[in-house]
């Protein structure tokens, strides 16, 4: 029986796991072995924070309002209350960047906000 070395598609499937390794340091972008490893981490990690990304946004967006109601003296739980109520239909993307890049603005819906819960 002749001996079978699989060499085109062995190659093809050895590199194309070498081309998901390129730019890690060392041998793990060398050598197949290790590559494997180290692909098999990155997607996982990938995967994994493809998702944490979003909760990560949102904390991020929550504190900044967070800090723009207090300067006005209110505070997150009753301003958001108070956008329910008020029927003001803003994401907390849009609220974060008002209370950095437009803080008059978000004074007004701060106010609106005070008002719907009074």
């Amino acid at each position: 029986m002749p001996r079978v070395t699989r060499g085109f598609k062995a190659r093809r499937r050895r590199n194309r796991v070498l081309k998901l390794a390129k730019g890690f340091r060392g041998g793990k972008s060398r050598l197949y072995r290790t590559a494997t490893e180290a692909v098999d981490k990155a997607l996982g990690y990938a995967y994994r924070d493809r998702r944490t990304k979003k909760r990560d946004f949102r904390r991020i967006w929550i504190t900044r309002i967070s800090a723009g109601v207090k300067m006005n003296g209110m505070n997150y739980s009753r301003f958001i209350g108070g956008l329910k109520k008020a029927d003001i239909n803003l994401d907390r993307k849009i609220l974060a960047n008002m209370a950095i890049l437009d803080a008059p603005a978000f004074s007004e819906v701060v106010k609106l906000a005070k008002e719907a819960n009074a």
